[in-house]
């Protein structure tokens, strides 16, 4: 039976991997905190390592004896925390876990990065030979890791394969939940034109992505883009929710100046102390910055083929939300 750790398994994308890897007879062990909520997979055949990618030895703990590491742990959208700390998880907990790795002798890693590390995309789609240009600092701190682990690879072999996810949404997403909930209740207001485009990727189109990349011998050293068939517009996506959810949808559109201008104020007054803002610039980037990309590279080198369109996608996401009582 191969062997195989999940860091951030108690997250989205992880927990839906180590669900899959345990369903496919696969010997799991998963990186997690103490306090965080790991039972449910603890009881589905995990097993359980007390720590955080930011201490090495956990870390050396977590990859002795195994085959392969996926690497998902990541700080994400939580504006209250300083620079720093993004620094520490993504930048600095990568490196932990690929020296590790690299020491105990792991067979194969995939890291997930994100499409974030392109930025806005001028020229859409982009493909994975797009220039780095990351905005806000989980973009930043993610594109380090990523050229750092990619150099690793080519000065030292590193065993390691990239895979940049797009938006990723599905059942057991909370990120997602606010424009779900607001669009739901009618109170949803598109910022700008609403002619932004955006790729998102379903959440089990992911998990085979992240499979095909760990069992392929020729996608060493490779990225990956995991997007889902097509990217869309905004206005395009809202239409499909609200459709969706039965919900009337307001026509109003707001100017982006004044919104951005004021995410900036709210988020920096939030930061100082220590509350999540209600209102931060990545949120408002999401209605200006296009993000549209090719899945040419995954398919052709992979034979990845998402097999879950947008509107079925949206139709179990709220089926999820409205099982769950979120909205």
């Amino acid at each position: 039976m191969s062997s195989v750790l999940v860091t951030g398994a108690t997250g989205f994308t992880g927990s839906h991997l180590t669900r899959r890897l345990l369903s496919e007879r696969f010997k799991v062990s998963i990186l997690a905190r103490p306090n965080s909520n790991y039972s449910i997979l603890e009881l589905l055949g995990a097993r359980v390592i007390h720590g955080d990618v930011t201490d090495m030895e956990s870390v050396e703990k977590a990859v002795s004896g195994v085959d392969t590491v996926y690497h998902t742990a990541a700080l994400f959208r939580a504006a209250r925390f300083p620079d720093s700390a993004y620094w520490a998880t993504n930048y600095d907990g990568t490196m932990n876990i690929m020296r590790a790795s690299q020491k105990a002798g792991v067979k194969r890693i995939v890291y997930c990065s994100t499409v974030g590390v392109l930025g806005h995309i001028e020229t859409p789609p982009a493909d994975e030979t797009a220039p780095y240009n990351p905005g806000d600092i989980y973009q930043k701190t993610k594109c380090a890791a990523e050229q750092e682990v990619l150099k690793l690879y080519e000065s030292e072999g590193l065993p390691v394969t990239v895979v940049r996810p797009a938006g990723i949404y599905g059942p057991g997403d909370t990120r997602w939940l606010k424009l779900f909930k607001s669009i739901g209740q009618g109170k949803f207001a598109m910022i700008g034109s609403g002619k932004t485009l955006i790729h998102m990727v379903y959440i089990s189109d992911l998990i085979d992505l992240f499979r095909l990349a760990a069992d392929n011998p020729n996608s060493l050293g490779r990225v990956y883009i995991g997007a889902g068939a097509r990217y869309i517009s905004l206005n395009e996506l809202v239409e499909t929710i609200a459709d969706t959810e039965g919900a009337a949808l307001s026509r109003m559109h707001i100017p982006v100046a004044p919104v951005r201008l004021l995410s900036g104020m709210c988020e920096d007054l939030c930061r100082c102390i220590g509350v999540e803002p209600p209102l931060y610039r990545r949120r408002v980037d999401f209605f200006i910055k296009d993000r549209a990309f090719s899945i040419a590279r995954a398919k052709a080198e992979l034979g990845y083929a998402p097999k879950v369109d947008m509107e079925e996608g949206v139709h179990r996401t709220v089926a999820w939300y409205l099982e769950e009582g979120l909205i």
